[in-house]
């Protein structure tokens, strides 16, 4: 057997059955993991399919009247786009309406319950020391005096460790009580007198204090007022979780609820806040490959922020369960309650522990993005029907419909035979797309609205465009006089290069496009990447080996008028012959 010539691959003539092969089973495959996910169909936007919207109203704070004003509603509509909108293709819209309120539009389809979780989580992020904390709703609950024996399952490591477990009893001991003031006590000595008291008391009401008798009886009844708190307080009933803490500054001690990692409602005594949310510069959640300690969530603290939490670990780290933990707090909830065993001076900490995938990044996400400038007030949830609705979105589709049948009719009559390879591309390229979209749905959160469908419409013309620019390359080699099979593979590494460079360009405006907008624009310029990553697919392992084995059927390689590659019609040159040169004449007179 004749070895192949130099430039061309023998695998890619002989062997085209398998890139067929492999395509039609990706298909078969993403098809597969589409039906298994519940998830047959593309997940819709909000002008097609509906959805919930949520109104947010700012409140000014007190001492701060002039906080409401455009700078800072655009922060909190950044803050709360990048929450829902995380990988930016979930087509939630976030936008202001007149000078103090925010609407959230979320999709219908979307896990609505955990968006407005995430968007009506509008307080400001703090870092509190743990006083005091227990099981709420058990029998001991109503037990005066806060236990400190909350335990932790965890390893430690060299910074903040997330709780894997966590359990209590309520077993009130005048030791713990007396411990809890000393340790209180020394966590607040650098702070203001009237937080200094107050957390005191609120370690050890019943405890005596040795400051003057008008500090020792204002500390006295503001110990009261929180023990009364803390003692009525229910996690487990919706209408307390709501109101715990409620009307309490950053700079006082507080009561809060918060779920552990065994789903039981926890409660907690918190002193004041010793880190705000604006004191973290960025988080994240990473999973630990090195430890195979799992997922985990890493924090960045700005400068001042830094100081702020290597001077609370310090202090915490000296002390005995609960009071060396710290609760992060948002919108009144207690989020995650990691440990110390060390002052954290680095400028970082990682929250670790029993995290799956899931629960790290939506704590990453509080983190990050949890500080707002304002605090807001959930004025109404309403649902909302499609802004388009069915008739709209029927005539879209007819629109692609046409579009479609347009660019079939002009393959037919034009490239005749060559159709029945470009029809069939295009189905599986509109395959593929199809199967894709409805797996990201679930996956990522992305939802379909009428520009992304915009994009995919598009996308017809793009990936007609790459058959177009094959075929002529083939037809220029057969005017030149060469066979059908020698002048697909010539023309190949030609119409290779135009293909890649058309799509690189094409995909890199999507890029762009995707980067610097944002909301529905968005979805148009995900969807027309997508699809145009999918033409170079289509065209390099269905196309060309499609067009490779019909070449070698006698109806294209014969050059049939209904093949759309009659040599004749392409005004081919005759094939080139070598001819034998005419020998020199011989002179007579040599004769």
């Amino acid at each position: 057997m004749a070895a192949p010539k130099k430039g061309r691959s023998a695998s890619a003539q002989s062997r085209p059955g398998r890139s067929l092969a492999f395509i039609l089973i990706a298909i078969a495959a993403l098809t597969g993991g589409m039906f298994l996910s519940g998830h047959p169909t593309p997940r819709l936007g909000i002008d097609l399919a509906g959805g919930t919207s949520i109104t947010l109203t700012a409140k000014n704070e007190p001492g701060q009247p002039n906080a409401i004003n455009q700078t800072n509603m655009n922060t909190a509509v950044d803050i709360m786009n990048r929450r829902v909108n995380g990988l930016g293709v979930s087509e939630a819209e976030v936008q202001t309406q007149g000078s103090d309120n925010i609407i959230v539009n979320i999709p219908k389809g979307t896990n609505s319950k955990e968006a407005r979780d995430q968007v009506g989580t509008t307080a400001k992020l703090y870092f509190r020391p743990v006083l005091a904390t227990e099981v709420s709703g058990s029998a001991a609950s109503a037990s005066p005096s806060p236990s400190a024996s909350s335990s932790s399952s965890s390893k430690a490591t060299d910074k903040a460790t997330q709780k894997a477990t966590s359990s209590s009893s309520a077993s009130p001991t005048s030791s713990a009580t007396s411990q809890g003031r000393a340790v209180t006590d020394a966590l607040k000595a650098d702070s203001t007198p009237s937080a200094s008291s107050s957390a005191s008391s609120s370690a050890s009401p019943s405890a005596s204090s040795s400051a003057s008798p008008s500090a020792n009886a204002s500390a006295s009844a503001a110990a009261t007022k929180l023990q009364a708190q803390y003692t009525a307080l229910d996690c487990t009933d919706k209408a307390q979780r709501a109101k715990a803490g409620e009307g309490s500054k950053d700079t006082d001690p507080t009561v809060a609820c918060g779920k552990n990692s065994s789903g039981q409602w926890q409660k907690y005594v918190l002193g004041p806040a010793e880190v705000k949310g604006t004191d973290i510069k960025s988080a994240s959640a990473v999973f630990d490959t090195q430890s195979a300690a799992g997922w985990k969530v890493t924090m960045e603290f700005t400068s001042g922020g830094s100081k702020k939490f290597a001077d609370i670990t310090g202090k915490l780290a000296k002390n005995q369960s609960p009071q060396n933990q710290f609760a992060i707090v948002l919108d009144g909830d207690v989020v995650s309650d990691p440990f110390v065993q060390q002052a954290l001076t680095g400028g970082s900490a990682e929250i670790s522990g029993s995290f799956d995938q899931t629960e790290a990044q939506s704590l990453a996400n509080m983190l990050k993005y949890g500080s707002l400038p304002l605090d807001f007030k959930e004025s109404s949830v309403t649902t909302v029907t499609a802004a388009l609705g069915g008739e709209q979105l029927h005539a879209g589709l007819i629109a692609g419909a046409i579009g479609l049948g347009l660019v079939v009719i002009y393959l037919v009559v034009y490239y005749r035979g060559l159709s029945i390879i470009a029809i069939p591309s295009l189905l599986v390229s509109g395959a593929l797309t199809y199967v894709i979209m409805a797996l990201l749905g679930p996956t990522i959160g992305f939802a379909l609205n009428l520009p992304a469908v915009c994009g995919a419409i598009v996308a017809i013309g793009i990936t007609a465009d790459s058959f177009i620019v094959f075929f002529e390359r083939i037809r220029d080699e057969i005017r030149e006089g060469r066979s059908l099979r020698p002048a697909v593979e010539r023309a190949w590494p030609r119409a290779r290069r135009t293909i890649l460079v058309s799509d690189f360009v094409s995909f890199l405006a999507a890029a762009v496009l995707f980067i610097v907008t944002v909301g529905k624009v968005q979805g148009f310029a995900f969807t027309l990447g997508l699809t145009t990553v999918l033409d170079v697919v289509v065209v390099f392992f269905f196309t060309k080996p499609l067009m490779t084995l019909l070449a070698r059927r006698k109806f294209y390689a014969s050059g049939s008028k209904w093949s759309g590659l009659d040599p004749k019609a392409l005004g081919a040159k005759p094939p080139l012959r070598r001819t034998r040169r005419p020998s020199a004449p011989v002179d007579p007179k040599e004769a």
